[in-house]
């Protein structure tokens, strides 16, 4: 129970990473705030946790919008009365009809840079203001192996460049807030079957036409043999793991830092 009672704020965890993010933060002890768009999908996950005996509470926002992101925390703060722990995981792979498209557009330069990057950005920075006072924290940032080095066209451009901007600013964050005890690190997930996952599946089919008869998860299935050393998926517990383990006591005297959560895919 290494985050028993610790409120933890998860954003992006309607679904996907975020979700299991929040679910093993709660089995390990913390009471959860669930921020997404996502309002359906952040009250399943909310009664998942419910089931675990943890508080958990959902807060409609979009990330990449100020307004929305103040009200949020501020929501947060008068529920739950502290923040120990912040995890951003909110993220986009791309625009409406990125799927059809073999490039990054302006619309996909756009939003992810929006959501992944800036929404990032704007709730570090809401959220540490109340680090900041009680000189206590943990923030983990959700990148990708993908800002590693060059997304290629199953990802794209703008989602690659995003991530890589997501590692760029963890630094920053940890150089601007260790004065204050606040510890900050990103966790660069690998080939997880999420909603994501799913996307990058239907654009592969589109553009090449050798695997236009194999299924989305055909597709997952063969990038896992081909790519990952260790022969197996990675999951949104695995990623949770991780997160848990930066967001401890464990990890302390840990800052800057980005750690690749891919089966040995990428190596760096």
């Amino acid at each position: 129970m290494q985050m028993q009672d610790r409120v933890s704020v998860v954003t992006g965890s309607a679904s996907g990473i975020g979700r299991g993010v929040a679910l093993v933060l709660a089995e390990r002890g913390a009471d959860i705030a669930l921020i997404d768009v996502d309002v359906d999908g952040a009250e399943y996950t909310q009664r998942k946790i419910a089931g675990l005996g943890r508080k958990a509470a959902v807060y409609r926002a979009n990330v990449a919008s100020s307004p929305e992101v103040k009200e949020a925390v501020s929501a947060v703060m008068s529920d739950f009365g502290r923040i120990d722990v912040l995890v951003n995981a909110a993220g986009v792979i791309g625009a409406y009809g990125w799927e059809d498209s073999s490039i990054s557009r302006e619309a996909d330069w756009d939003l992810t840079f929006d959501v992944n990057v800036k929404g990032t950005a704007l709730v570090s920075d809401t959220v540490s203001l109340h680090m900041k006072a009680r000189r206590s924290g943990k923030i983990v940032n959700i990148s990708s192996h993908g800002g590693r080095s060059g997304a290629g066209a199953s990802a794209g451009a703008a989602y690659g460049a995003s991530k890589a901007a997501v590692i760029h600013l963890t630094q920053s964050y940890a150089l601007e807030l260790a004065p204050y005890d606040i510890n900050v690190n990103v966790v660069c997930p690998g080939t997880l079957w999420t909603p994501m996952w799913e996307r990058i599946a239907a654009r592969m089919r589109r553009n090449d036409p050798d695997k236009r008869h194999m299924t989305p998860r055909e597709l997952f299935d063969e990038s896992i043999r081909e790519r990952c050393p260790l022969g197996r998926e990675q999951t949104p517990e695995d990623v949770g793991k991780t997160v848990a383990f930066f967001a401890s006591d464990d990890a302390s005297n840990i800052t800057g830092q980005s750690l690749n959560v891919n089966g040995g895919t990428r190596m760096d």
